[in-house]
């Protein structure tokens, strides 16, 4: 069970988020809120594992809001201003609704924060039992595929879906670049993009804010460079 609040200055939005809630079985939306001070101080006391988050508010931004949160839940903005999803994207946020928001698109994204809380949890898990495996499950258009984490080159962010590259054919889902994030092993994955994580392994050579894997060059972003590098030195 996800348990999530709802923060929007339209209480009509709130309104259709709260009917939408009750249709997704595993959504407890415990609470809603029309400013963010309120919602502020219910996330200092209670455990939230899921936000949706209007973005243009009166007081506060939503984007400025979830800024301020040191540790932030899992975030769905809500918006009727599309200029402000690429900065949404950039945050990792789960996903990205803009308004009228159809039932659909709630459950998709209900759905996508689901499986990156199930991710986590297994990680966890697997972290307790000093275990990880060697292999995921994928779900593709028509089948569940079985990929060995030793055969991926590096897993691509689409604007629909996430291409894994291996030395084979490459694989599509509609699984988020944040979920393999969370489920793979970091001592053999980096994130270096917002669209990109790499495995360590598979890295032919660095150059600049260049990645070459498999005479394919992947971009190294400002937000995370530090981090990579800090890798890359502490194996040289």
């Amino acid at each position: 069970m996800i348990r999530c609040i709802a923060v929007d200055d339209e209480p009509l939005a709130l309104e259709i988020i709260t009917d939408f809630a009750k249709k997704v079985p595993f959504l407890q939306l415990v609470a809603t809120f029309e400013n963010a001070a309120e919602a502020l101080r219910f996330l200092q006391e209670e455990r939230v594992d899921l936000l949706f988050l209007d973005i243009k508010m009166p007081d506060i931004t939503g984007i400025q809001f979830m800024k301020s949160l040191k540790y932030p839940p899992m975030v769905v903005f809500t918006t009727a201003y599309g200029e402000y999803a690429l900065e949404g994207f950039d945050l990792e946020v789960v996903d990205y609704l803009l308004k009228p928001v159809p039932f659909e698109r709630f459950l998709r994204a209900a759905t996508k924060a689901l499986e990156l809380q199930t991710m986590s949890q297994q990680k966890n898990n697997d972290n307790n039992n000093n275990h990880v495996n060697d292999y995921i499950f994928i779900k593709t258009e028509y089948k569940i595929i079985k990929i060995n984490l030793e055969d991926i080159l590096f897993i691509e962010a689409l604007k629909d879906y996430t291409k894994i590259y291996t030395p084979f054919q490459p694989v599509l889902t509609l699984r988020s670049l944040k979920s393999f994030e969370t489920r793979l092993p970091s001592d053999k994955f980096i994130r270096v993009h917002r669209s990109y994580v790499v495995s360590l392994n598979k890295i032919n050579s660095v150059e600049k804010n260049t990645v070459m894997i498999a005479n394919q060059s992947i971009p190294i972003s400002d937000g995370y460079r530090e981090k990579f590098y800090d890798v890359i030195n502490r194996n040289s």
